[in-house]
């Protein structure tokens, strides 16, 4: 048995450091990607209140008021921040898919929310952030997200987990119908000539799809330089402005929408075929990005 399903992927520059802003913008989108008749409709890692950029420049200046002020303005679990954005999703009848960063006594983890058409949620923390992402957030114990839903099993993973084999691996067995793979958007530094994290992150993506032979949505944050909060701090001049490649996949791994411009915003969106019919995948997740 097979079913149509639009879904959408936003490309979007969160509202930084800004809560509020961030939930309005959030239920902006759900709204938008609703009226276009999606039923589920995913954001990047972290989408609030923003990935926490300036820990790539290690400056010790930088951690002291900002790390405060992205403690405040990360969400708890049964906040009114997260129940505004599940009444929304219930309002409008769709799924959403949500990255942010969840508040927990004085500790903050980067957090997946599923969130299905009736406004039920169910929340994963990343186990292990990267190095440098674990100078702000925890690690964590539990399972990844992966749900059964009206629309089939979804699961979700964010950014550099989908380098790891025992983290994608075990979502690629469950059999997943369509998965979310959470990035928070790429910017680099001045003169950097290291390998673009923007194409890695499209070959991670295309490998997962081929390999869990799932449909796959990759939302992406759009990262100008005052997402660094760089202006304020008179280091501009240190860094370069990211982009945004959200992309939604099909089974073998092929684009399903043509990608937005590296620095548009909006979403993207695509109807899928999805059966309900279980498949083995026929790959192994590979510890690093294949083309």
């Amino acid at each position: 048995m097979t079913s149509r399903v639009r879904v959408a992927a936003v490309q979007a520059e969160p509202r930084w450091l800004d809560v509020a802003a961030g939930v309005d913008q959030v239920i902006t989108l759900i709204e938008a990607a609703s009226e276009q008749g999606a039923r589920l409709v995913a954001f990047p890692e972290t989408f609030i209140p923003g990935f926490p950029w300036w820990m790539w420049l290690r400056a010790v200046e930088w951690d002291g008021d900002i790390l405060a002020r992205y403690h405040a303005n990360s969400m708890t679990v049964d906040g009114p921040e997260l129940r505004a954005i599940r009444y929304a999703a219930r309002r409008r009848g769709i799924h959403v898919g949500l990255g942010f960063s969840e508040r927990a006594g004085n500790r903050v983890f980067m957090s997946q929310a599923l969130i299905d058409d009736q406004g039920d949620i169910t929340v994963s923390r990343k186990t292990l952030p990267t190095a440098l992402e674990r100078s702000v957030f925890g690690t964590a114990d539990g399972p990844a997200l992966l749900r059964e839903t009206a629309l089939g099993t979804i699961g979700a993973l964010g950014g550099a987990d989908h380098f790891l084999s025992g983290a994608c691996g075990a979502m690629q067995r469950a059999g997943e119908h369509i998965h979310l793979a959470s990035w928070p958007g790429f910017t680099f530094c001045r003169g950097d000539t290291r390998i673009d994290a923007a194409e890695l992150s499209t070959a991670a993506s295309r490998r997962y799809a081929r390999a869990a032979r799932s449909y796959l949505l990759a939302p992406t944050a759009v990262v100008p330089v005052r997402g660094w909060q760089a202006a304020a701090e008179g280091r501009a001049d240190v860094l370069h402005g990211g982009s945004g490649v959200a992309r939604i996949l099909g089974p073998d791994g092929h684009d399903l929408a043509i990608p937005m411009d590296p620095d548009q915003e909006g979403l993207l969106v695509a109807d899928l075929i999805v059966a309900t019919a279980r498949y083995r995948p026929a790959l192994p997740c590979a510890d690093r990005a294949l083309a």
